[in-house]
């Protein structure tokens, strides 16, 4: 067993124990949680990432929920746990959830959340901000001024890649994806190549009814085409972004041969999930062809990172942020404690987890219902009607 971990505890004479593994942005959500006599545990060790025997002991005898991370190893160990205690309710403080055994959770008769319809449009902009930084080469340009190294205005310094007119290509035409195509083409006026394998109507009418604009104004239309293959999205993109859900079809879906396909100057960006490019093969790429770039928020072997892969200037890298704006965290972690709240008190499931809004507006009463549980199917919950 492990040592005792340290907390911080929120109403301790609660009715109703729920702990969370980690603290999370904001106080509202520790206030939902307590207006309803839950006791609030809070995980304050300095661990980066909790072991299984850690969360079995924050779990205890006694626990009727918890809020977890994606960092953490959620199957038959913690579930089982989590059973014994007395509880029925787990959420991920995310909306991806492939660190979570969910078989094992309907074993248990545990529900699982997550945290949906808030991350849309701030993961779009950091994949934004990443395709940016990696055309411009802004990175590189900004550790030499650090390093004193600018001695003056010339020709060849950090030039890098125009936007404007390009082509973006998108692999993954869900929300995500969809808002980052519109973010890339309204900004920069770059026209479309897509791959799904449902069609985009409403991309495809945006980007029609954008050109039809620009072209009333005397400027060059935007144009829209879906491929046949996800290849001749790799041939055809200036930029290409990632928004693939991580499955064994998409496992390595960036590989060497697919990579060899794309232009030499091309930038690649991953904002969806680490294995869905071949890391190893990705670093050989970039040694072997210096003015192709990638953005990465995520990595194959979090939070590790392939050998060689910090040392490409060609490289730009970030720890997991896309998620990172205020509202956004502080969104997710009000949605991940209305689950574990919803399903104590035995509220139904909201009918739209994308549509999240009313348990967002703090002017409002927050629905009776939870906002996302991934196994309500399985475990034969009601949907609500609100």
């Amino acid at each position: 067993m492990a040592n005792p971990i340290s907390i911080q505890v929120w109403n301790p004479s609660g009715k109703y124990r729920v702990v969370s593994t980690k603290s999370m942005p904001g106080t509202r959500w520790i206030r939902l949680l307590t207006d309803q006599d839950c006791r609030v545990e809070i995980c304050t060790e300095k661990k980066t990432i909790l072991s299984v025997d850690d969360i079995v002991a924050l779990i205890g005898d006694r626990c009727d929920g918890v809020i977890g991370q994606l960092t953490e190893d959620w199957g038959e160990s913690l579930f089982s746990a989590l059973k014994r205690a007395g509880g029925t309710a787990f959420s991920n403080m995310a909306v991806g959830y492939n660190n979570v055994d969910v078989s094992a959770a309907n074993k248990y008769g545990v529900a699982v959340g997550n945290t949906p319809g808030v991350l849309t449009e701030t993961t779009a902009e950091l994949a934004a901000s990443l395709s940016l930084a990696a055309a411009r080469r802004i990175v590189e340009a900004d550790q030499f001024m650090r390093a004193g190294l600018y001695d003056g205005w010339l020709p060849h310094l950090f030039v890098g890649n125009l936007l404007k007119g390009q082509t973006v290509g998108v692999i993954g035409a869900g929300r995500i994806g969809s808002a980052y195509a519109r973010m890339m083409i309204e900004g920069f006026k770059m026209n479309l190549i897509y791959y799904d394998l449902y069609q985009s109507t409403r991309l495809e009418k945006f980007v029609t009814a954008y050109g039809q604009f620009l072209q009333a104004n005397g400027e060059p239309p935007v144009t829209w085409t879906r491929a046949a293959t996800m290849e001749d999205v790799l041939r055809e993109a200036d930029v290409i972004s990632l928004h693939p859900v991580l499955d064994k079809t998409t496992y390595h879906l960036i590989n060497k041969e697919r990579l060899a396909i794309m232009k030499k100057e091309a930038i690649l960006v991953n904002a969806s999930r680490g294995p869905v490019i071949d890391e190893a093969a990705l670093v050989e790429h970039l040694k072997a062809n210096p003015m192709f770039r990638v953005g990465l928020d995520v990595f194959e072997d979090e939070p590790r990172m392939k050998p060689g892969l910090a040392e490409q200037k060609n490289a730009v890298i970030v720890p997991h942020i896309a998620s990172a704006s205020k509202w956004t965290r502080e969104g997710m972690a009000t949605l991940a404690a209305l689950n574990v709240l919803g399903k104590i008190k035995g509220y139904p499931v909201w009918g739209d987890p994308n549509r999240v809004d009313k348990f967002l507006d703090e002017k409002s009463p927050v629905p009776a219902a939870c906002p996302s549980i991934v196994n309500a199917k399985q475990l034969g919950l009601p949907v609500s009607k609100l």
